[in-house]
């Protein structure tokens, strides 16, 4: 078991579309021998669409992980001093919380978790998900990828004629960018060719 006896921190932010592929993640990362603490957005609570409710989601991540969600800025804040993360993961990362990681800006429990994880100097991995990573949200991208302990799972674009400035992470590398990361390497290659989604 790869991660026995790791702790670490999964946000999910609201690209509702990802969930699919980031569900299977978490559940790999529990059979490796972590310990995941799950740390949700108010949209992921809340947001019912055709990929499944809200309050389904939520469930399905608690019996994967073992662990209530942490659903709030002061129940994410611990993670720093007293409860310190080995990695904190976020994926999806939308561009929307993408842009607010970049310019330090902390509005839900996943960003304080991140800043939290930061601060003790362990390793962030964003799985990014966002019709704006070519757009203007680049430059947050950029920004992003220049700061110590960030991390990407290898991403690409996933539909570049329908949506040219859209990228998304090939969830599947997830597992792999993490060992790299608690080991302080980038998983190569970073910038892949991603298969069109169909839609």
């Amino acid at each position: 078991m790869k991660l026995k006896n790791r702790r670490i921190g999964f946000g999910l932010t609201g690209s509702h579309c990802t969930y699919d592929a980031v569900f299977p993640e978490i559940q790999r990362l529990v059979a490796e021998g972590a310990e995941v603490l799950p740390v949700v957005t108010h949209t992921v609570q809340a947001t019912n669409t055709r990929f499944g409710d809200g309050a389904e989601w939520i469930a399905k991540i608690e019996e994967a992980t073992g662990h209530k969600v942490i659903d709030s800025i002061v129940k994410a804040e611990p993670l720093g001093p007293k409860i310190p993360l080995d990695c904190m993961v976020i994926a999806p990362l939308t561009g929307n919380s993408m842009s607010k990681l970049a310019n330090a800006m902390t509005d839900s429990p996943v960003l304080m978790a991140a800043k939290a994880t930061m601060r003790n100097h362990h390793p962030v991995v964003l799985g990014i998900s966002t019709n704006d990573a070519l757009g203007l949200n680049g430059a947050n991208l950029m920004k992003l990828m220049a700061a110590k302990n960030v991390f990407f799972i290898p991403f690409g674009q996933d539909n570049p004629y329908k949506k040219p400035n859209s990228m998304v992470a090939r969830m599947e590398l997830l597992l792999d960018t993490v060992e790299s990361a608690l080991k302080g390497e980038q998983y190569q290659p970073l910038i892949i060719e991603r298969f069109r989604d169909e839609e």
